[in-house]
């Protein structure tokens, strides 16, 4: 039987969830943080490969905070709890979502099978065919400081990308003040190498990684169409933009710098004022006059961003900073649910 998650004068029942795709760097950090709430109870974690062994044993820093083993995934094991996390490569959870809607309250999608309006972009930049084409538009696209009241009270939500999370969070403001031109929008990010999830090739192994920067696939990143889709619905228009993804030896966290050419000339007090007024009550957006840094954000769920006038281009210039495991991953998912569930949306987060 579903919990319905409310107030009441003594208790507020427990949060029954599932993490699937426990093992990763995103499962991993959602039990982080799910681990200290007396109001969760994490029931069920999957791991194909490492099912059996236990959660310390998989996360050290979990070891004595969560008595749980790893299984296989089951959909009949999650039936009937509060909300599934899908923590997992793009393609899986187009497999495993339509058999749990409607037997769980709430599924949040940590891939990006659900992110895209239609299954041909999905092809395009996925490289890889859609086998669930119908869910496609019919999941809350997860970005609070966009969709809060869409969120509250949904059964499916696709988590945002952690680039599109500090690219949308730097124009958002712009974007909706008409202070930009939307055509020509060039946004260049550098990743903690986590971002790429725990893969074994050589180019992510701390020699390829360790004193470099690489750009990679430049003009086809697949959070490309994300960016630009979401940014359309804002502006109501055509969006173009140009997205140059970077490694950097850092574990953890993302780098945005957005450039944009202003839409009329516009003084920067102007600027500061309409992105200050826009995040004023944004709990996890902190904007300031500094330049953000890295530091400031890992193993939180802020995002720290500054605007700039640039007087000689004429153009808008952005710097935002995020945890991409937190705020771009896991941190935001916990925050869909603590909306979707009614809790205070600061909950397990910092």
């Amino acid at each position: 039987m579903l919990h319905i998650y409310a107030s009441t004068m003594n208790t507020k029942p427990t949060l029954r969830v599932a993490v699937i795709g426990a093992s990763g760097y995103s499962g991993g950090e959602l039990l982080r943080l799910l681990a200290p709430d007396p109001g969760v109870r994490v029931e069920v974690a999957t791991a194909h490969a490492q099912a059996g062994r236990s959660i310390g044993d998989v996360h050290p820093f979990l070891a004595g905070r969560l008595a749980l083993t790893l299984t296989a995934f089951d959909p009949k094991a999650v039936e009937g709890l509060d909300c599934v996390f899908i923590a997992l490569p793009s393609g899986e959870a187009m497999r495993i979502v339509p058999a749990l809607l409607g037997k769980v309250g709430c599924i949040i999608d940590l891939g990006g099978d659900l992110r895209l309006p239609n299954a041909a972009l999905y092809e395009q930049y996925y490289r890889k065919p859609h086998t669930a084409p119908q869910l496609l538009g019919e999941a809350v696209y997860g970005l609070p400081e966009l969709n809060r009241e869409r969120i509250r009270g949904a059964k499916l939500i696709a988590n945002p990308g952690c680039y599109p999370t500090s690219v949308i969070l730097a124009l958002l403001p712009a974007i909706k003040a008409g202070l930009v031109n939307p055509r020509g929008i060039v946004a260049n990010a550098l990743s903690g190498v986590s971002g790429a999830g725990k893969s074994s090739a050589v180019e992510m192994s701390f020699a390829e990684i360790n004193e470099n920067v690489r750009a990679y696939r430049i003009g086809d990143h697949q959070h490309t169409p994300e960016m630009t889709t979401v940014l359309e619905q804002v502006a109501g228009m055509s969006v173009t933009l140009s997205f140059v993804p970077h490694l950097i030896p850092v574990t953890r966290g993302i780098h945005t710098t957005v450039q944009a050419d202003l839409a009329a000339p516009v003084s920067q007090a102007d600027i500061r004022n309409v992105y200050a007024e826009h995040y004023l009550k944004e709990p996890f957006v902190r904007f300031g006059t500094r330049i953000p840094e890295l530091r400031a954000v890992q193993h939180t769920n802020f995002c720290d961003c500054a605007a700039f006038v640039d007087p000689s281009t004429g153009k808008l210039v952005v710097i935002s900073v995020i945890d991409n495991l937190v705020k771009g991953a896991a941190g935001q998912a916990v925050q869909n649910m603590n909306l979707v569930f009614g809790r205070p949306e600061h909950t397990l987060l910092s």
